[in-house]
């Protein structure tokens, strides 16, 4: 049976910068944990950043750009916890291989955890296409991320995996 790494705060862990949580209620997310298939984590209180915690967005890029070293996450307030990121997207990375995970369900817009879009790096609320740290380190790893948001096509990947007996 396939595990799945999920996002903390999609959980209701209060996780998140501000101290809250982002439940789903999704009825797959509920049968994955009751069979004991989901991997919590939250790269960026594992990374070493307090709860709560200033808001934060990638200035420069996206998740791809900060691992490569040429954007930062930045707080409003200008101070870059880009290391904090990288930590904490490196033991997501850590907990997915020792789980043995090849999907991952995160939380969509984060500059961690964002798979499809984050925010632009001017603390206005404008979403742009990209993807977070953790995401990007994660794909670079072969694991396929989601946000909540595409939580169905996140079922179709695990079933697919499971039907196709493909070796780890």
């Amino acid at each position: 049976m396939e595990r799945i790494l999920v996002s903390a705060c999609l959980l209701g862990r209060r996780v998140r910068y501000d101290g809250g949580a982002k439940p789903v209620g999704d009825e797959a997310v509920g049968r994955w944990r009751d069979e004991g298939r989901v991997v919590v984590f939250c790269p960026e209180v594992s990374g070493g950043l307090p709860v709560p915690r200033p808001a934060a967005e990638i200035v420069g890029g996206d998740g791809d750009d900060v691992l490569d070293g040429v954007a930062r996450v930045l707080t409003e307030g200008g101070e870059d916890i880009s290391r904090h990121f990288v930590r904490g997207a490196r033991l997501a990375l850590d907990a997915a291989r020792g789980a043995g995970v090849r999907v991952a369900l995160l939380k969509e817009s984060s500059p961690s955890c964002g798979s499809l879009r984050v925010y632009d790096g001017r603390f206005a609320g404008a979403r742009v296409p990209g993807q977070g740290v953790t995401t990007a380190l994660l794909r670079r790893a072969g694991i396929r991320v989601f946000g909540e948001d595409r939580i169905a096509e996140a079922v179709a990947c695990l079933r697919e995996l499971e039907g196709s007996g493909a070796a780890r």
